[in-house]
């Protein structure tokens, strides 16, 4: 079986290139080319680093368990969670057509996955558009692919059920397309928040030990204080159950698509590449691609300092990333998915350089501000800023309205970082 998937720009479509599936059983392989028109632009772009603007299609190698797509697609694609939900709907339909005596539907292909996401609420501004002119995933007669807010009972409740393996066929159609690409197995959802913007429900998990949610809004909001970019993150209550929820940074006030990749992307670390990698690649990157370099390193020394201070050791490169800026250049995007995690060990899973390895440490920092080029007196004044920011952590827990005693699950985190 082939396909031809036109991979096109924004609100109004514009078409950027070709996406070429073929599989023939169990094997699939996948192949980018740039459309003529967009070549000729002057204001083109190559929408990932690892696909130069040239004419003809251009493959993609598979490494592991990664995506069979070139990483600037592949980050469209539905998270962990979405992916599951994709995957028990499937099975249930199945199990439906052979019980009925129907034809089987056939086994998902990794185009199925990527197609299966939203239109409104795919990640970043590219767009697919099939073989009949229409954008995938489109939403089905009379439902809403992106909810909103007042739909979070029903949002919770479906997730729960497929948490708990007790979901019926109704919860998965439910939930079918409303996952996000930004990462994780965690439940969560796109909806649309009280001002009409795109935003990420995140809910609580049936197997929490502690208040998850609350404690991701309270690092975005210490983040903010410490003078980094955050995404908007506030706490929105459905009968008794925190939703954190996050805005949409990739999405203007107008709805304008703006593109995105991840830091994976900008390295052309594909997600089954298990090599280590460091925040001094991304440096480089941001040299080779910033639209404001040394402002972006500076910030990300700081991000990198906040992270050390709460125990956020979740810090792969798919949660970092980057937004286009304009003549080919790019600059880090607001901060996301920052999470303090105090059972875990102080090791970040991107080191902060080669020498430093996974030390969650200041010293280690201190150590790499050279290649940064943070000088010795900015180093302090950011650490300073940093310290006096979340040493509040308490009080501003307190203000977004957590008990004492989930304040003191996040205690660990909080403490004195080496």
């Amino acid at each position: 079986m082939k396909r031809i998937v036109h991979v096109c720009l924004g609100a109004s479509g514009r078409l950027v290139g070709e996406l070429r599936h073929d599989r023939q059983g169990a094997r699939e392989n996948a192949a980018f080319a740039y459309a003529q028109e967009w070549l000729a632009a002057t204001d083109r772009f190559a929408i990932d680093p690892a696909l130069p603007l040239v004419p003809g299609f251009q493959f993609h190698r598979r490494t592991g368990d990664g995506s069979l797509f070139h990483n600037a697609i592949a980050d469209t694609e539905p998270d962990g969670w979405g992916r599951k939900v994709i995957v028990r709907d499937h099975a249930k339909r199945r199990e439906a057509a052979r019980t009925g005596g129907a034809a089987t539907p056939p086994v998902l292909s990794e185009l199925d996955f990527l197609l299966a996401v939203d239109d409104v609420s795919r990640l970043g501004a590219l767009r697919l558009r099939d073989e009949h002119g229409d954008f995938q995933a489109s939403a089905d007669a009379g439902r809403h692919r992106a909810p909103p807010l007042i739909e979070l009972r029903h949002l919770i409740s479906a997730s729960r059920a497929v948490e708990a393996s007790t979901e019926t066929a109704e919860d998965l159609a439910y939930l079918r397309g409303k996952g996000t690409s930004l990462g994780g197995l965690r439940p969560k959802c796109s909806v649309i928040d009280d001002d009409g913007r795109l935003s990420i429900g995140k809910f609580p998990s049936i197997a929490d030990e502690r208040a998850v949610t609350k404690g991701e809004v309270l690092a975005l909001h210490l983040a903010r204080k410490a003078g980094i970019t955050t995404a908007e993150a506030r706490l929105v209550d459905s009968d008794g159950v925190p939703v954190a929820l996050i805005r949409r940074f990739d999405r203007g006030s107008d709805g304008e698509r703006i593109p995105y990749v991840s830091a994976a992307t900008m390295l052309g670390v594909d997600r089954g590449d298990q090599t280590q990698h460091t925040y001094t690649e991304i440096v480089d990157a941001l040299r080779v691609h910033g639209a404001e370099a040394q402002r972006d390193i500076e910030e990300l020394w700081r991000r990198i300092a906040f992270s050390i201070r709460i125990a956020n050791v979740d810090d792969h490169l798919h949660n970092h990333g980057f937004l286009y800026a304009g003549d080919g250049h790019w600059q880090l995007s607001p901060a996301f998915d920052l999470n303090p995690f105090p059972e875990r060990e102080r090791e970040l899973k991107t080191w902060i350089s080669e020498e430093a390895g996974p030390a969650a440490s200041i010293d280690a920092l201190m150590t790499a501000a050279p290649y940064f080029r943070v000088s010795a007196p900015l180093a302090k004044r950011i650490l300073r800023e940093v310290e006096e920011a979340v040493i509040a952590w308490r009080s501003v827990g307190a203000a977004l309205g957590m008990t004492a005693a989930e304040l003191d699950q996040f205690a660990e985190a909080f403490a004195t970082a080496g």
